[in-house]
């Protein structure tokens, strides 16, 4: 499998490597596919309402939330209380800790409709998860735009595609320094699902 760090994919690029690890075909494009339907048919999805900007809206993408007993976690405003793991979620994580190294006890599923759908600026940066986080984002689906963007300079920003069947490791001290979001799209999108790993303390 190969890995690519985010400034060997984009030329000119300032952005620190050593917060990110990218492995664009973790998951072989048939394989990406079938696990998508299966999720899309088979996870009980909810709308959660969200707290932004003082108002509260209902959240503009689809989520779920399986996980260890015990390990839940609360995001803006909402507190999810986990699932337990299926067969198919169980074996991701078992393939993703034997491919990072990386213990994980929780994931968080984000399903993007279309290009209506996407996640505004953010930091995983919750108590529950620690002060250096490890989380392993697989993608599935429509290849979408990832930002980032400095906490302390929103001008310095990167973007990454992140595509169908990819593996995104985020860890660090990027959640305390950098923000991150999936832009709305006025471009036609096909569905997809994003699978956030996490360890929950």
């Amino acid at each position: 499998m190969s890995q690519l760090h985010f400034f060997e994919e984009q030329e000119g690029l300032s952005f620190p490597g050593q917060l990110i690890d990218y492995y664009p075909r973790f998951l072989e494009e048939d394989r990406a596919a079938a696990l998508l339907g299966e999720l899309q048919r088979d996870t009980p999805w909810q709308q959660q309402v969200v707290k932004m900007y003082g108002k509260t809206i209902p959240s503009p993408r689809l989520t779920a939330w399986y996980g260890d007993p015990g390990s839940h976690y609360t995001f803006s405003g909402t507190r999810f209380t986990p699932l337990p793991w299926t067969a198919t979620l169980a074996k991701l994580r078992q393939m993703i800790g034997a491919s990072t190294g990386l213990p994980f006890n929780s994931v968080l599923l984000n399903y993007y409709r279309d290009g209506n759908d996407s996640v505004a600026w953010h930091s995983d940066n919750e108590r529950e998860l620690g002060d250096k986080p490890h989380i392993a984002s697989v993608s599935l689906g429509q290849e979408r735009r990832f930002d980032f963007r400095s906490r302390q300079d929103h001008h310095n920003k990167h973007s990454l595609l992140l595509g169908n069947g990819s593996l995104l490791l985020m860890k660090g001290d990027l959640q305390q320094h950098w923000e991150h979001r999936i832009a709305k799209s006025a471009r036609p999108m096909a569905a997809r699902i994003n699978l956030t790993f996490r360890m929950i303390h």
